[in-house]
């Protein structure tokens, strides 16, 4: 073998090796980009979304709710989120209007697959309107609940603000029946 042709395998064992390198590397960073793909998708597969609305219409008053949340499932049994909400109320006979706005963190348990206990806390900008005058107000609530689940994706149930203030929340009561449901 002669000088000149070790210098020829020399530069094309280079290219060669370079080659490899490069394909060895498209191939890790694609299995990566796919391992976190996967990831991603196995996250999403977790994440429900729904909320609820409210509708009342009555004589003298109307409410108009929406509260969209989405929970993410850790396990059979246990579930958290988040929400956010809104809600329109108005009394004509007192003059009262009500606008609020919320945010909310929850976390769910089945401890069986019928039963879910849930406690939620939400946080409310309450904007009040009686007659000519206004309050804006902060309402923290703290919900303790339970439910008959319907599968992974509905409930219904009972929930008790330990929170509840008579004077300044929105509500007339501390209880409130809800329904849950989740896509």
């Amino acid at each position: 073998m002669t000088f000149n042709q070790l210098i020829y395998i020399m530069k094309n064992l280079k290219g060669i090796l370079a080659g490899i390198l490069l394909f060895t590397s498209l191939m890790s960073w694609s299995q990566k980009a796919t391992d976190i793909a996967n990831e991603k998708s196995e996250f999403w597969e977790n994440v429900r979304f729904g909320g609820g609305i409210q509708l009342s219409i009555g004589n003298g008053y109307t409410t108009i709710g929406v509260s969209p949340s989405a929970i993410y499932e850790i396990s059979d049994k246990f579930a958290t989120g988040v929400g956010v909400s809104y809600l329109y109320s108005r009394y004509k006979l007192q003059d009262l209007t009500y606008n609020v706005y919320g945010v909310s963190a929850l976390a769910l348990y089945n401890p069986i697959k019928e039963i879910q206990l849930s406690i939620e806390f939400e946080e409310l900008s309450v904007n009040q309107k009686i007659g000519e005058d206004t309050s804006s107000y902060w309402l923290p609530a703290l919900y303790i609940g339970a439910a008959y689940s319907m599968g992974r994706r509905a409930a219904i149930g009972m929930r008790y603000d330990v929170l509840y203030d008579e004077q300044k929340s929105i509500y007339d009561s501390a209880f409130t029946p809800f329904i849950r449901v989740y896509f």
